[in-house]
């Protein structure tokens, strides 16, 4: 079994890109990592050869801008979301959960340079990489799913 990283390591590297397929023709063709697509929603996994995965997503309206965004891991985002405020940074995204997989939150550092902390479930099936992006999807698009079932019956 792989080792955990630890805390403080950036354990997921995520692309949004305006055209994932060309941007994984890209990145595979010049490194080789390899591509998986997550059904159902515009995003892949990639395994780079060595170093943290990550994953690549076409832009939604209304969603992230172009960019990277890495995400260091921790033992708690709520501990941490409170030691990124008291360093100066500031939450941009609140914490939220991941398909049982674990939690996130976004943040900008003094400089407004973006990254993410994440809290791997320690009870939750391992993935290749979490799909932090997959599930900010899911959440931006409960709201309308509901709206639409509530026309039919709601359920989601």
């Amino acid at each position: 079994m792989p080792e955990q990283p630890k805390p403080g390591s950036i354990v997921h590297v995520e692309f949004h890109v305006k055209d994932r397929k060309k941007v994984e023709k890209f990145y595979e063709g010049l490194f080789g990592w390899k591509f998986q697509e997550v059904p159902g929603i515009d995003y892949s996994l990639f395994q780079a050869p060595s170093g943290p995965g990550g994953g690549i997503g076409g832009l939604q309206p209304g969603n992230w801008q172009p960019g990277v965004i890495n995400y260091i891991g921790v033992n708690s985002v709520d501990d941490y979301i409170e030691k990124v405020k008291r360093a100066g940074g500031k939450i941009v995204v609140p914490k939220g959960e991941v398909m049982d997989q674990g939690w996130f939150a976004v943040f900008e550092d003094p400089s407004g340079t973006r990254m993410a902390l994440w809290q791997q479930n320690p009870d939750a099936p391992q993935m290749q990489s979490p799909p932090p992006q997959q599930a900010r999807q899911q959440q931006q698009s409960k709201p309308q799913q509901q709206s639409r079932q509530q026309q039919s019956q709601q359920s989601w």
